[in-house]
């Protein structure tokens, strides 16, 4: 039986979320339709991100990587002082 989705294509999945996450995350604030301090902007920016470092480290693509890791921590804060 042939197998349907392969782990590269998951995680190329998720990329490809990560990289439409982010941009619709920008588009929204950009014509204030939300605002940064909506928690929807956080959690496309930090869910966007790990898509992102998921995939680009399993590419051993380390800067996006990096990039992302940092990018997800911002949105980690951010989600937690609207929170709390």
């Amino acid at each position: 039986m042939k197998k349907i989705f392969s782990t590269k294509k998951i995680i190329e999945l998720f990329g490809w979320y990560g990289t439409i996450a982010i941009i619709l995350a920008y588009i929204l604030v950009s014509f204030s339709i939300i605002s940064v301090t909506n928690i929807w902007y956080q959690l496309l920016n930090g869910t966007g991100a790990l898509g992102i470092i998921f995939d680009a480290f399993y590419k051993k693509d380390y800067q996006p990587g990096v990039l992302n890791i940092v990018w997800a921590s911002v949105a980690v804060i951010a989600i937690l002082r609207i929170l709390f």
